[in-house]
């Protein structure tokens, strides 16, 4: 019996219901046993979900799985257990798990089987054949840092069975090294019905804390809410920690450290806060009017030493008062009032609102005060500039880095990633506000969170402290927490010293604690790495989040940083699948984490539904098929008879099949082309340029796929391999110059001045007339001379050479080593020439596949490429554009007669 993969990509927290034929009175698929434990060890939360089920049938009978976990969460660990045999989960780079994901959508199968089911749970679903009379058992973990809002912690444990389980447990086990101070527990599983099986308990020292909730199959189908299916609830662990000392709470544990900073008995700071409205006519109805509540009562909460606006906007913006008031009696009532008249009409001004918004706090300074600027909206700018990107660099420009903006978006329909990337790039955060009947209440939630600042401009230092996460915070707020976490690097540290240093209400304060590296936290023997996952896990989630806003290289090094984190500690993220062996299966289901904000396109799904396996998205170091062929039938009208690349692929890895002889397969462009029955070559891709009447005996020429850096999307183009070819030349003395294979380079020689290095995939040497030094790969090793430095690591070797910095990492595909040089650091002559000199790249989307690219417009097709750029090799998104079109010369500009 063949077998096949499960591949998950999601992030995770709580439920696990197995579905079934409905109940006979012998069921058919019994959940006999379903436990969940939770450990939580300073705010850092291991849940394993155990359920057990049994095929009570004659014959072969398919179980689904379903599982709900919190949006914030990581996987580490899935598991199946079956007739005695364990099945894991192997977490891997995302791209490499593309064939399957291929195959999958290639049958018109769902291909994202993770989905958002609410505002803070994603919903996970797979199924296993289990034989007659046999059993299985799932096992799934999930790891998340738990985050104080509001002034409590809140673990959110959702149960769904789908029926009463004989043995279903919840155990929840908290340790909190400075006690706990107090301990709820609350939710739609703490009924009167379910009192009695709930039971909760805090330890004498207060560090430890136990939530038990045991209840009877009676319990679990008379409930409210209950019924034959069983239990269907959330179960919420609220808790919060002693704070003894100001400077906050310090752990350090196997070589890293984790910091708890949220200070209390600090004076409040008085804020200065403009609320920007959209009243545009996609907010008429139930949205404006839930506004109006929302604004009425959070008018009602500032405080008298508060200033605050209010500006609104549709195609126009309107300021209520041009300047700031004081949050009087008066005043507030005057507000309440306008507020209350707002009606919804016209489109969406949301440049000009924001601008006007940052204007309006500009102008009113104030010694000791903390301004915010509060965006809510529901739809994209359509007044005024509409271009996102402009509108970004704006408001980025105009705030200057003095004062967050938060972006609530309204709804589903609203670009939820404009306003994060928004957010971000101005030390704020985007929420989303969902549509229903307590989105004001969710309104006034979001501002009680930010409504007492306490500190501003907050640094954190920790001498001796390595790979820290974010240390810079521009505000913080009454009933939050900052958390830092960071490696300890020296081995002879014996003391770890933290400085906290910030701006309170007209002083600056400071802040300091010293702990002995040597302390073992009470923790149990297996979370005693807990701290360094916390800190990978933070790690990860800062960098995912940092990375919307960057763009180019800093980008590009935020997201394989991320991606190398995930696969380190085994987190299944954005960036990475977690593939599962089923047995007896022959077919692939495939979990994809949604975003929040972008819903799986379905247009995607339809359009990928008719490709095979081996075109869209292959593993490994193989790459996207994208065929264009004139005079094929299908093809859209206006295309035939051009001139189009033809790009036709290897295998998928090393063992893939390309299919049979005469049989068309649809290709990656959603062509039609015939394939040949051998198989082709485990690499790259095939093109060549047709004509109206392309002889079909010209052999097709092999090419090498480029990236260059550009947004939104990147731009691809393919050079015929053979050449030795001008990589890079400036004024500054340094030329570097390549030999282009089928997989990269076999050869890189680099000139400078009368120096020259020649680098190739076995050994690099380096000469200048009097000195030769021979470097190998796998041996680190170092030169230093004036201008020239070289630095020979594992898998890279970093070259200096005057105002110019190189990188040449070397790859494997196929058991072939290649070479591929990055460019990090051009120097300052801006007539550069080659082929990596082209470091960025403007142009703008146009209807029907087209991109106008210097004054130009160029066919262009949605295609990806392995960015060759990175150690880690990631599969990015690309548009394909000629050679030509990309580089703004033949492909004879950019040759040369030897290196």
């Amino acid at each position: 019996m063949e077998r096949a993969t499960i591949i998950i990509t999601f992030i995770g927290s709580l439920l696990l219901c197995i579905t079934s034929v409905p109940a006979k009175k012998e069921r058919e698929v019994d959940i006999y046993s379903f436990h969940i434990n939770s450990t939580v060890n300073s705010r850092y939360a291991i849940t394993l979900i155990t359920s057990r089920v049994a095929n009570r049938l004659n014959e072969s009978k398919e179980i689904h799985f379903q599982v709900k976990i919190p949006k914030n969460a990581f996987i580490s660990k899935f598991r199946m257990i079956i007739e005695g045999k364990t099945y894991d989960g192997v977490v891997k780079q995302k791209e490499e798990a593309q064939r399957q994901y291929s195959q999958a959508v290639s049958r018109g199968e769902s291909a994202g089987i993770v989905s958002s089911v609410g505002r803070t749970l994603e919903e996970f679903k797979t199924s296993v054949t289990v034989a007659a009379l046999s059993k299985v058992t799932f096992e799934l973990t999930y790891e998340e840092l738990l985050r104080r809002r509001l002034g409590k912690y809140k673990l959110q444990i959702n149960a769904q069975p789908m029926q009463p389980v004989a043995d279903f447990k919840i155990n929840v086990y908290i340790n909190e090294q400075p006690g706990i101070s107090f301990l709820e527990v609350n939710g739609e599983l703490k009924t009167q019905e379910l009192s009695s099986a709930v039971t909760s308990a805090i330890a004498a020292s207060t560090r430890e804390a136990w939530v038990n909730f045991y209840p009877t199959l009676e319990q679990q189908t008379k409930c409210e809410g209950c019924g034959k299916n069983g239990l269907n609830g959330d179960l919420f662990i609220e808790y919060d920690v002693k704070r003894p000392k100001q400077n906050g709470e310090l752990q350090a544990l196997n070589g890293y450290f984790v910091h708890y900073f949220a200070p209390t008995d600090i004076q409040k700071i008085p804020k200065n806060v403009v609320f920007l409205i959209d009243r545009s006519g996609s907010m008429r109805g139930k949205k404006i009017q839930q506004t109006q509540l929302a604004m009425q009562k959070i008018l009602g909460d500032l405080a008298e030493d508060d200033y605050f606006g209010l500006i609104t906007f549709d195609s126009y913006v309107h300021a209520w008062n041009p300047e700031l008031l004081q949050a009087t009696e008066t005043n507030l009532q005057k507000a309440k009032s306008f507020v209350e008249a707002i009606q919804a009409q016209g489109g969406t001004n949301i440049n000009q609102a924001v601008l006007n918004g940052v204007e309006m706090i500009k102008s009113h300074p104030r010694q000791g005060s903390a301004s915010i600027l509060i965006l809510l909206t529901d739809g994209d700018p359509t007044s005024g500039e509409t271009n996102t990107e402009r509108i970004q660099a704006n408001v980025k420009a105009a705030i200057g880095g003095k004062f967050p903006l938060y972006c609530l978006g309204f709804g589903f329909d609203v670009n939820f990633g404009f306003l994060e990337k928004m957010a971000l790039e101005n030390d704020g955060v985007a929420r989303r506000i969902y549509e229903d009947s307590d989105a004001d209440l969710q309104l006034q939630g979001f501002y009680e969170e930010v409504a007492t600042p306490l500190l501003t401009d907050v640094q954190l230092k920790y001498p001796g402290g390595a790979n820290l996460t974010q240390t810079s915070f521009r505000q913080y707020y009454n009933g939050s927490e900052i958390v830092v976490a960071g490696q300890i690097t020296d081995n002879s540290l014996e003391t770890l010293q933290t400085e906290v240093i910030a701006i309170s209400k007209n002083t600056n304060v400071t802040y300091q604690d010293t702990i002995s590296t040597k302390d073992i936290t009470d923790v149990l023997p297996q979370h005693e790495n807990f701290i360094q996952r916390l800190w990978a896990y933070l790690t990860v989630k800062q960098l995912l989040e940092k990375e919307v806003a960057l763009k180019g290289n800093e980008k590009e090094a935020a997201q394989k940083k991320a991606l190398d984190l995930s696969l380190k500690y085994e987190f299944v993220t954005p960036l990475t699948s977690m593939v599962v062996t089923k047995p007896q299966e022959e077919e692939t289901q495939i979990a994809h984490k949604p975003k929040e904000g972008v819903e799986l396109p379905k247009k995607l799904l339809k359009h990928m539904a008719y490709h095979p396996p081996w075109s869209v998205g292959m593993s490994g170091s193989s790459f996207l098929a994208q065929a264009v062929q004139p005079g094929i039938p299908g093809l859209p009208e206006g295309r035939q008879g051009r001139r189009w690349p033809l790009v036709t692929q290897s295998l998928i890895g090393e063992r893939g099949q390309a299919g049979r002889e005469g049989k068309p397969v649809p290709s990656a462009a959603g062509y039609m082309i015939p394939l040949p029955h051998r198989p082709m070559p485990a690499i790259i891709i095939q093109n060549r340029l047709q004509t109206e009447t392309p002889p079909t005996t010209t052999p097709a020429v092999s090419v090498v796929r480029f990236l260059i850096s550009a947004q939104p999307k990147q731009i691809c183009y393919d050079t015929p391999v053979g050449h030795k070819l001008r990589l890079f030349w400036d004024n500054s003395d340094i030329s570097i110059n390549g030999q282009l294979s089928d997989n990269g380079f076999t050869l890189v020689a680099i000139h400078y001045k009368t120096a020259k290095l020649l680098v190739s995939p076995a050994e690099s040497v380096y000469s200048d007339g009097e000195n030769s030094v021979k470097f190998v790969w796998g041996q680190p090793s170092s030169h230093e001379s004036e201008n020239i430095a070289i630095f020979q690591r594992s898998n890279e070797l970093d070259i200096t050479m005057g105002s110019v910095r190189v990188v040449l990492l070397i790859h494997r595909n196929s058991g072939d080593d290649f070479l591929w040089p990055v460019v990090q650091q051009q120097g300052k002559d801006p007539n550069i020439r080659g082929i990596l000199g082209k470091a960025d790249l403007q142009y703008e989307e146009l209807p029907g596949s087209k991109l106008k690219i210097k004054d130009q417009e160029v066919e262009a097709f949605q295609s990806s490429a392995i960015d060759y750029r990175f150690s880690a090799a990631p599969r990015v998104n690309c548009w394909l554009v000629p050679f030509q079109s990309a580089l703004q010369g033949e492909l004879s500009d950019f040759t040369v007669s030897q290196l």
